[in-house]
């Protein structure tokens, strides 16, 4: 689809409209309300508060680094991660649209730039002043990441980073597209024995994809359909008693969580824990998560082999049985994982 200059002075009537009615809607929200995505809606500001970036996404993020201080963002529907921090390394691997950037440092990050498609520059004024932010969105107009600059970051980078990478056409007219659905394997014709194999003699947690991969397997469907010992359902909600006993006893976690472009990482332990209606939220000095706990459909506890022991994880799924997060025990490579860590995932059997 493609929006035209006349839906675009009317998508703008009505989000404004949206906004004296319920001015504290999120974009997002407001989007859906309006049924168009996020990139469309932002996209009508173009020419005001809003600068339309060019596609060399990686050349872009090769240099968020200069930006200093700032908060990244990263969600799904049912999840969003915030770290405030820097872009302090960052690794390319492959080029062009099979690039993976892995970032390393305050902000923990892997980007997949198959799937981005728009970049934007955006000046909005918040509560508590001017706030600008370089947002990435992908081809469906979903939102990837978004890099809010903090008092303390660099202006002039940023202000460098946009004049070197501003779209030579600021038009507002995008081309929106669906992602086609993949095609899984079904029960019945899974090499249920050689999946099983495979599964057992994983010898590291990233071996985990390949497999999916190799037999079409959807992630919810593998953890269904594998051997208990390996994996199984637990209360959709044990994620609170996960959280809250990690906070009491300072016990380091990682938070996996993302969308179709990218996947951003918490390390280390957690402090406050806030339930705030269907909302369960982590709110520490500079990591926040946002957990919409009426997305959660189900929860699994998964196991998998790895050179340095077993390695146990929360997996949490939403009704279309897309991965909403997963959190894990703190651990390095060479190192075991805590059996702290394992009795606290064991005990939601009980």
């Amino acid at each position: 689809m493609q929006t035209s200059t006349i839906q675009n002075a009317a998508l703008k009537t009505a989000w404004e409209n949206l906004k004296l009615s319920e001015p504290t809607l999120r974009i997002r929200d407001t989007a859906k309300k309006l049924g168009i995505s996020e990139a469309e809606l932002l996209a009508t500001g173009i020419g005001e508060n809003v600068i339309r970036l060019t596609n060399d996404f990686v050349d872009q993020v090769k240099k968020l680094p200069t930006l200093g201080r700032v908060m990244a963002l990263c969600r799904n529907e049912g999840c969003v991660l915030e770290h405030k921090g820097t872009f302090q390394k960052i690794h390319m691997h492959a080029a062009g649209s099979s690039a993976i950037a892995i970032v390393i440092g305050p902000i923990e990050q892997r980007l997949f730039f198959h799937s981005w498609k728009f970049g934007f520059a955006v000046s909005n004024e918040s509560a508590h002043g001017p706030q600008f932010s370089l947002q990435y969105f992908d081809k469906s107009g979903e939102a990837i990441l978004k890099i809010f600059l903090q008092t303390a970051a660099d202006f002039d980078a940023s202000e460098k980073l946009v004049l070197a990478h501003t779209a030579q056409i600021q038009s507002g007219d995008l081309e929106i597209e669906t992602f086609d659905s993949p095609e899984y394997v079904s029960r019945e014709n899974l090499d249920s024995v050689t999946f099983q194999k495979e599964w057992e003699e994983m010898k590291d947690t990233h071996d985990f994809f390949g497999m999916l991969q190799k037999h079409k397997l959807n992630r919810l469907d593998a953890v269904k359909w594998i051997d208990d010992k390996w994996a199984h359902e637990v209360d959709r909600l044990s994620v609170r008693k996960v959280l809250e006993v990690a906070a009491e006893t300072k016990l380091p976690i990682m938070i996996f969580a993302g969308n179709k472009g990218a996947i951003q990482i918490h390390q280390g332990p957690i402090r406050t824990i806030r339930p705030m209606n269907q909302w369960l939220n982590i709110m520490d000095p500079d990591f926040n998560m946002h957990l919409n706990e009426d997305c959660i459909a189900s929860a699994y506890l998964v196991h998998k082999n790895t050179d340095d022991g077993l390695v146990s994880a929360l997996e949490l799924f939403d009704a279309k049985g897309e991965m909403i997060a997963q959190f894990f025990g703190l651990r390095k490579p060479g190192i075991p994982q805590k059996p702290e860590w394992k009795a606290l995932l064991e005990s939601l059997n009980h």
